[in-house]
């Protein structure tokens, strides 16, 4: 009985380690002097007088990914860049003026007694072109909450944000 007790303390104890770079994984904040340089001259080729506001590191896929939020002539812009430079996502603050009709209508009908408060266009970026994906919209529901969703440029798929 010892030994299965023991076998289990034994498993669990490997379990953990080997978890322990999962938990690595989540977003680290990180200090805007601590940005790598391949990081910022890809965030100054955009984005030339940008002010960086906010850096996290994350792993995905195994690569080290920065997440940089910026603002520039008083929009907000996001970047996902990998850590050698390289440009994965980038966030640009539209006014919800701009928002297609077809969005707006979709997240009017899907959460009517809500405004929307922020809408930012995602662009993913392959061979440094830009293609614009889809919109992240924040709304504030009628209980005065913040909700974010992801819609689908035609506007017919609209996920919550975990």
């Amino acid at each position: 009985m010892r030994r299965i007790i023991g076998g289990f303390g034994v498993i669990a104890v490997a379990g953990l380690v080997l978890l322990a770079p999962v938990a690595r994984a989540a977003d680290e904040k990180v200090p805007l002097d601590k940005i790598p340089k391949a990081v910022m001259e890809a965030i100054k080729a955009k984005f030339p007088d940008a002010e960086v506001t906010n850096a996290e590191k994350e792993t995905v896929d195994g690569k080290v990914v920065y997440d940089i939020e910026l603002k520039q002539k008083n929009r907000k812009h996001e970047m996902d860049i990998q850590e050698d430079g390289t440009v994965l996502e980038i966030e640009n603050e539209i006014a919800v003026k701009d928002l297609p009709e077809a969005v707006t209508k979709a997240v009017e009908v899907k959460y009517p007694k809500s405004t929307i408060k922020e809408v930012m266009e995602v662009k993913l970026v392959k061979d440094k072109k830009e293609k614009l994906d889809h919109y992240e919209v924040t709304l504030e529901t009628g209980d005065k909450e913040s909700l974010e969703v992801t819609v689908s440029l035609d506007g017919k798929t609209i996920k919550e944000e975990d």
